[in-house]
C-alpha cells in the first residue's frame, strides 16, 4: 500500500516538474511573486497551525533548539517572503549555455544548464523549508515532494496551502510541490525507492536522520550534515574582532547549523584574549567545555579528553582548546570538524590565506561570523541546505546548485569518417 501511494506521489510530482522545465523565467518569476504575497496574507492560518505544532513538540519534550527551529513568527512568515522575493531577482539558470570549444571540423560544443528533475526534501522540525524549498525549485524548474517531520507537519501544510494556488491559477500542476501529509516511516521507506521518477534526495535534520537517509535510499542523496563549526583565534589577530564574531557566533542564535561550537585560540593570545571571554560566557551562561589549558579560565569548567571534542550542541555550550599554533588549528579542525563552517580571525593576510586553502570544509572564512554560513547571506537568496558532501555541491545550494548540465552539439553537417 505504501509503495504505491509513493509511487503516486513520486509520478505525479514528476509530471509536473516536466510542465515546469518548460516555463519561462518570467512566468516562474509571475508565480514566485504570488506566493510571495500569499504567504504575507496568510500568517493567521500559518501562525495557528504552528501554535499547534509548538504545543505537541513540547508535550513530547522537544529541546529548546528543536522549538526554536520549529517556532514561527509574523517576521519569520515575512522572511519566508522577502526570500522568495529576492528569488525573483536573481537570474536564472535554466538555458544557461557556456562554449566547451569549438571542434576542427567545426562542431561546436557548449552545455545547457537544465533542472534536475524531482527534488525531495526530508526535514524534522524545519516548517520554512517547505516555502524555501519550494520556490528554489519552483524557479530553478524542478518539481519537489516535501517530507517533513510529523513536528512541523502542521505548519509545511499551513505554509503549501497557502502557495499552492498561486500554481493553480497559473496552470501549473498543484503537485509540483507536493507535500506528504502522512509521517508514516514505511511511507518515506517507499519514497526512497522511487528511482523512476525521483532524481535527488535532500535531507535536513538530525545526524540520525541524515544516515538513516543515507543508508536506505537507492537516489543519490546530498548530505547536509551536522554543523560542527570551529573558531580559531590566531596570534595577529585584532582581539576585539575576535571577541565580537566568537559573540555573535555562539550567542546571537544557538539552535542553527551555522552556530559556532568550537574556539580553538592561540597559546600566544589566550592569557589575554580568554579572561574576557570567560567574563562574557558567566554572564551569557554559556556552558564550557576546555582542554586543562584553558579550563582554568571559566568558572565551572568541563574537561575534556581528547576524544570529546566535535560535539554540536546546538545550545549555550561551547568547547575551547588552546592550540600552539596554526597547524595545530588545522589539525583540530580536520579530525573534529564536519565541514560544514570555519573561521579564521588573524590580521595576517598570508595565514587568512593559507587557513582558506588549507581547511577542507564547505564555507571558510576569514574575520566574519559563521552566522553568515547562509544562503541568503551569501547571495543565493533562499538556500535548499548546506551541502557538506561533494556530490556536485558544497556549501549553501541555490539556485545553481539545482541544476546540471547535458552537452549541445551544433554542427552544419558533418559525419564521422
Amino acid at each position: 500500500m505504501m509503495m504505491a501511494k509513493a509511487k503516486e506521489y513520486a509520478a505525479a510530482c514528476a509530471k509536473a516538474a516536466k510542465v515546469l522545465a518548460r516555463l519561462t523565467t518570467a512566468q516562474k518569476n509571475a508565480v514566485l511573486s504570488d506566493m510571495a504575497n500569499a504567504l504575507r496574507q496568510s500568517h493567521g492560518p500559518i501562525l495557528k497551525a504552528n501554535e499547534t505544532d509548538m504545543a505537541n513538540g513540547r508535550d513530547k519534550g522537544l529541546d529548546n533548539a528543536m522549538l526554536d527551529r520549529l517556532q514561527l513568527t509574523p517576521a519569520r512568515i515575512d522572511a519566508m517572503a522577502d526570500a522568495i522575493d529576492f528569488l525573483v531577482g536573481l537570474p536564472d539558470p535554466v538555458g544557461e549555455r557556456r562554449l566547451v570549444e569549438t571542434r576542427p571540423n567545426g562542431l561546436k560544443i557548449e552545455k545547457m544548464r537544465i533542472p534536475l528533475g524531482v527534488v525531495c526534501m526530508i526535514y524534522e522540525a524545519r516548517p520554512n523549508v517547505t516555502a524555501d524549498a519550494g520556490a528554489l525549485c519552483l524557479k530553478s524548474g524542478n518539481g519537489v515532494i516535501l517530507r517533513g517531520g510529523r513536528e512541523a507537519l502542521q505548519s509545511s501544510l499551513a505554509i503549501a496551502e497557502a502557495m499552492r494556488p498561486a500554481l493553480i491559477a497559473h496552470g501549473i500542476p498543484g503537485a509540483a510541490i507536493t507535500v506528504i501529509d502522512d509521517p508514516d516511516r514505511e511511507l518515506l521507506l517507499a519514497l526512497l525507492k522511487q528511482t523512476d521518477d525521483i532524481d535527488l534526495v535532500i535531507p535536513r535534520g538530525g545526524e540520525g536522520l541524515i544516515r538513516f537517509v543515507t543508508e536506505q535510499s537507492r537516489i543519490p542523496v546530498i548530505q547536509h550534515f551536522k554543523g560542527v563549526c570551529h573558531l580559531y583565534v590566531d596570534k595577529e589577530a585584532d582581539l576585539d574582532k575576535a571577541f565580537n564574531i566568537l559573540m555573535n557566533g555562539k550567542t546571537q542564535r544557538t539552535g542553527v547549523c551555522n552556530a559556532l561550537e568550537g574556539l580553538l585560540v592561540h597559546q600566544d593570545i589566550a592569557e589575554t584574549f580568554l579572561p574576557k571571554v570567560a567574563k562574557a560566557f558567566g554572564e551569557k551562561g554559556v556552558k564550557v567545555h576546555a582542554d586543562s589549558a584553558t579550563a582554568g579560565y571559566f568558572a565551572g569548567a568541563e574537561l575534556m579528553g581528547e576524544d570529546d571534542y566535535g560535539q554540536e550542541y546546538l545550545a549555550l555550550e561551547i568547547a575551547i582548546r588552546q592550540v600552539p599554533d596554526f597547524d595545530g588549528a588545522v589539525a583540530h579542525i580536520e579530525r573534529f570538524g564536519s565541514q560544514h563552517t570555519e573561521v579564521i580571525v588573524t590580521e595576517n593576510n598570508d595565514t587568512a590565506t593559507a587557513f582558506q586553502q588549507q581547511v577542507d570544509s564547505a564555507v571558510v572564512m576569514a574575520n566574519a561570523s559563521s552566522r553568515f554560513s547562509d544562503g541568503g547571506e551569501l547571495g543565493l537568496g533562499a538556500e535548499i541546505g548546506i551541502s557538506t558532501s561533494k556530490l556536485h555541491a558544497y556549501g549553501p545550494m541555490g539556485l545553481e546548485a539545482l541544476t546540471t548540465e547535458k552537452f549541445v552539439v551544433t554542427g552544419a553537417g558533418q559525419v564521422r569518417e
